[in-house]
């Protein structure tokens, strides 16, 4: 081959990498976005945020448990189900209100608790709760909060809804749900998928890596968190012989409206209908309580047919796009937590 022939064919070649939309994606990739209004997606976020918060911190927020399969998987999930678009459709006025529970939603979308969130932004969850007073949705904060809901609700103009990691004996359960009640808070989140503990692996390798001293903040060298404003003076721990039958009694202690936060099964989601709840919430803590290889887009069919329309079902995990929320809306879910 002549030499002016490969210098024709290498440029011929290097136009067609230009070109190309995964060279483009490698190019962006080397520039950080600055600010939040320079990224295009919500995943152009992922890397800046691993960038700027501490190794341990981010192991705690963006690991699962065991291998991370599960993690995986709740993205993955979205992947296995196609879209069947219909074209000239009149979108003039778009209406995406729901009503839940008596309250009317500007669009199906609430944000998920998560525990500690001054660990990744030194406003934690009163900027959150501002973000979603501004945006109008729903907040439901964690019993890990490192913000108390009183002033959550007042941040957000409005009292939040509440996820509840129960203590281990029922009198601290009765005072933490009576502080919440006391607040106007109108919905509970009992949160099932941890009561067994957890394999983060991930997150302690993370941890491992942090040159930090922990202790400074934590109890101890291993992050473990001091108790935090929804949970001073309550027991720690959680209680193992909690069964189906906690729910009618966590109902009888409340006005609230009660949902089980953590099914994943046709089977649960009937046992929960059977004895109460007001409501359940299909997740598996984003792939960080069990390693099940399954994502809850997955997981979502089987639990809309086995409630029957009788009570509501919300979803979350992976959830990045909003083909990714059309998607849970058409199976059947009611609001999507990100």
């Amino acid at each position: 081959m002549s030499s002016a022939l490969t210098a024709s064919s290498r440029r011929h070649f290097l136009q067609f990498l230009a070109a190309s939309p995964l060279a483009a994606m490698a190019f962006a990739r080397q520039a950080d976005p600055m600010t939040a209004k320079d990224v295009l997606s919500v995943m152009d976020m992922e890397e800046l945020a691993h960038k700027k918060v501490p190794p341990a911190h981010w192991g705690y927020q963006a690991s699962g448990v065991d291998d991370d399969l599960t993690l995986q998987a709740n993205r993955a999930g979205f992947q296995k189900i196609q879209l069947r678009p219909h074209r000239l459709v009149d979108v003039s006025t778009v209406d995406t209100k729901i009503e839940l529970f008596g309250a009317t939603w500007e669009s199906p979308l609430f944000l998920c608790p998560v525990g500690g969130q001054k660990s990744f932004h030194a406003l934690g969850e009163i900027g959150v709760a501002q973000a979603a007073k501004a945006k109008k949705v729903t907040q439901c904060l964690s019993t890990q909060s490192s913000v108390s809901i009183e002033d959550v609700a007042q941040a957000l103009g409005a009292p939040p809804w509440f996820q509840l990691y129960m203590p281990p004996d029922w009198a601290a359960t009765e005072r933490l749900v009576r502080r919440v009640e006391a607040t106007g808070c109108p919905v509970l989140a009992w949160t099932v998928d941890l009561l067994g503990g957890r394999n983060t692996e991930t997150a302690e390798r993370f941890r491992r890596t942090d040159t930090r001293d922990c202790a400074q903040c934590h109890p101890d060298s291993r992050g473990t968190p001091r108790p935090r404003p929804m949970t001073m003076g309550l027991p720690a721990g959680a209680p193992r012989d909690a069964n189906w039958t906690w729910v009618e009694r966590l109902k009888k202690m409340t006005t609230m409206k009660v949902i089980i936060k953590g099914i994943e099964t046709g089977e649960d989601a009937r046992l929960a209908l059977e004895n109460g709840a007001d409501g359940v919430l299909v997740s598996n803590h984003g792939g960080r309580a069990t390693e099940t290889y399954r994502g809850t887009i997955e997981a979502l069919p089987e639990v809309i047919d086995a409630v029957g329309g009788k009570i509501p079902v919300l979803v979350d995990g992976g959830f990045r796009r909003g083909t990714d929320v059309y998607k849970a809306l058409a199976l059947g879910a009611r609001a999507v937590g990100i």
